[in-house]
């Protein structure tokens, strides 16, 4: 394995993470923009009030986007046997 194989796999690696993430993060980041927006403006400095609607968006945008985060995970699995495959050879 050479220092650039190395490091092409931990790239793939961060940016699958990356992608698995990112829909749970931004729905997170939204809601907790508009949540802080509306406490802003009506005044209503309640610490509690943001952790329920993100706990509600993220389990949203997982159940939603659970077989696309599947098939990137799988797709990087793919990848990774394949490269294995070839390293064994």
């Amino acid at each position: 394995m050479t220092q650039e194989f190395a490091i092409f796999i931990v790239r793939e690696t961060l940016f699958t993470a990356l992608m698995i993430a990112a829909p749970m993060l931004l729905a997170g980041l939204i809601v907790g923009v508009t949540i802080s927006l509306l406490q802003s403006v009506t005044q209503l400095q309640e610490m509690t009030l943001t952790f329920i609607p993100k706990i509600l968006a993220v389990v949203t945008v997982l159940i939603l986007f659970a077989p696309w985060m599947a098939n990137v995970m799988l797709g990087y699995f793919h990848m990774i046997l394949g490269y294995i495959g070839q390293m064994s050879q």
